[in-house]
């Protein structure tokens, strides 16, 4: 197979063995977005995470599809195996590169497929790629191939760690070839499954024998996501709640059966996911004070309220950093914004998503000047500033598989107050860290947004409920070692 010389350099070196320390079990995580180049929500923050923290134990490496973003970061990486087309997936090359940490990431060189303006899922107008099936196929082959040793020479996995619908169907492809490389499927959010119509099958090189309930047919269509599911080792989800959640038919977004099965056989793990701890940097020292705590907020709550034209105030600032979508619970943040602001509080927003709640968040912003303030789109640096200046986080999501938004806010003491569900019930603690309501409902939020009122009349129980929250840790290394221990029970 030809490669373009500014894709795979000609001059590389060849593909030699890749060194790996005697004894330790090597990773291939397989995700479709890494925030080291591109992202769309939480799992291009896990990618980029969770892989460096198991390199305490183990050898992980990463394989991503070779976007433009990857591309422009690596040119003339070394290309180390070339793989074969199947049905209508095209032909690929995997490429290595070296972050600046060490961390190895194969990328999927198939231009024809990754190489394109927009996200890993949609166009620049917001639509999804209309060959999307194809797209993630060529990852989840591509991830077979390398668990079958057609991969770097002298490197072969010992476990496939697959996230998401993308990177579902590898389990699939491993298991129609009768291979023995063990898969762990991480269930980022079971509302996206990647399903696609029946006669996709011969195209994405999946026998027919496999679409039956025992395999990836879901409700006469085919699901990625189902065969991660049913041909996986082993199956996680981000947080201990949410494993539980997706058993019953209220979570399980039609898959409960066989995810109650799962349960039961003892192949499905809650592990809640870290942040990144570094971010801490900057608040410190002032974590180890309450009194310094309260100045170091007021200070940034006065840069932010400038930054989004909201009038100075002594009041709480409230704020919401989010996708703007349904599972969110933005309409009931909507309908309670008027609570907040009938008792003197302000409103912050940023996101993007459905436009029926970036129109809300706006016109919530028009008829409230000075008080609520709006900013479409997302920037991690104002994100910082956000949790820094606001004294609540507003969380009311319908369901949180887990969340990172809240444990972020509690590090920077913005008392999150979120819907008692998922990650979210295992990360709050209420009334000492944040703020739990049982009922996804404009009135259950409205009750947590009092409580949150009554506490920030008081100096010295918002002073311990912000320093309560900002000595919590949420970092990867407790999760890094539960994984490890689910790749060894994957097998």
């Amino acid at each position: 197979m030809n490669i373009d010389p500014p894709i795979c350099s000609t001059s590389a070196p060849a593909a030699r063995p890749a060194p790996t320390a005697k004894g330790l079990r090597k990773i291939l995580f397989v995700t479709p977005e890494m925030g080291d180049y591109v992202q769309a929500g939480g799992l291009g923050e896990v990618s980029a995470a969770l892989p460096r923290a198991l390199r305490e134990g183990c050898d992980a490496r990463v394989l991503i599809p070779g976007y433009r973003q990857v591309l422009a970061q690596h040119p003339g990486m070394e290309c180390v195996a070339n793989l074969p087309a199947a049905g209508d997936i095209p032909a690929c090359a995997i490429g290595r590169a070296t972050r600046p940490d060490g961390l190895v990431v194969y990328v999927v060189i198939c231009p024809e497929l990754y190489d394109r303006p927009g996200s890993p899922y949609v166009d620049e107008r917001g639509q999804a790629f209309d060959d999307n099936d194809v797209r993630f196929a060529r990852l989840s082959l591509a991830a077979a191939d390398i668990a079958c040793g057609f991969g770097e020479p002298g490197w072969t996995p010992d476990n496939l760690h697959l996230n998401d619908w993308p990177t579902a169907l590898a389990a699939g492809y491993v298991a129609w070839r009768g291979a023995r490389t063990p898969t762990l499927m991480t269930i980022h959010n079971l509302a996206y499954q990647g399903v696609f119509e029946q006669e996709r099958l011969r195209s994405l090189a999946i026998p027919e024998s496999a679409f039956c309930i025992d395999g990836v047919e879901f409700y006469g269509k085919l699901s990625f996501l189902k065969a991660g599911l049913f041909y996986a080792s082993h199956l996680t989800t981000v947080s201990a709640t949410y494993a539980e959640e997706i058993t019953r038919p209220e979570f399980g977004c039609g898959l409960h059966g066989l995810l109650a099965q799962r349960s039961a056989e003892g192949r499905l793990t809650g592990i809640l996911n870290g942040i990144d701890e570094s971010w801490e940097a900057e608040r410190a020292a002032e974590a180890a004070n309450a009194d310094r705590a309260e100045s170091w907020k007021n200070r940034h709550a006065d840069h932010i309220r400038e930054d989004f034209g909201l009038a100075l105030s002594r009041g709480p600032l409230f704020a919401i950093i989010s996708r703007l979508v349904h599972q969110k619970g933005v309409d009931l943040a909507i309908q309670t914004a008027e609570t907040i602001i009938a008792n003197g509080g302000q409103l912050i927003v940023t996101g993007q998503g459905e436009a029926e709640f970036e129109d809300g968040v706006r016109a919530l912003a028009e008829r409230h000047r000075g008080a609520v303030g709006v900013r479409i789109g997302f920037d991690a640096r104002q994100a910082r500033r956000m949790f820094a200046g606001s004294d609540f986080l507003l969380m009311p999501s319908r369901f949180e598989p887990c969340g990172l938004s809240q444990m972020y806010a509690q590090k920077f003491g913005s008392l999150p107050i979120a819907h008692r569900t998922g990650g979210l019930a295992d990360t709050i603690e209420d009334g000492r860290t944040g703020f739990l309501f049982t009922a996804p409902t404009a009135t259950g939020l409205n009750g947590a947004i009092r409580r949150a009122f009554d506490v920030f009349t008081s100096t010295r129980r918002i002073g311990a409920m912000r320093s309560a929250a900002m000595s919590r840790s949420f970092g990867w290394d407790h999760s890094a070692k539960r994984y490890a221990e689910a790749y060894a029970q994957a097998g």
